[in-house]
């Protein structure tokens, strides 16, 4: 099992999403769990290209924290 950290981000009309460790590796959906479900089909794409390009998959690196401002 890989986990991969992604990031979903408002657009003008609809979400967009990637995942730091995967460069390249994007994904939209009108809303935030149409875009997180395209964003796991796609990586999971994006791995199955890589293992077939003989390319090592990434260890999962990227983090995530809130930082609170007053």
């Amino acid at each position: 099992m890989k986990k991969f950290l992604i990031v979903i981000e408002r657009a003008k009309k609809n979400y967009s999403a990637y995942s730091p460790d995967l460069p390249g590796c994007i994904a939209t959906g009108k809303t935030i769990p149409e875009a997180e479900k395209n964003m796991y089909e796609a990586i999971e794409f994006h791995l199955e290209g890589l293992k077939a390009d003989k390319i090592p998959v990434p260890k999962s690196s990227a983090i995530a924290e809130y930082v609170v401002i007053q």
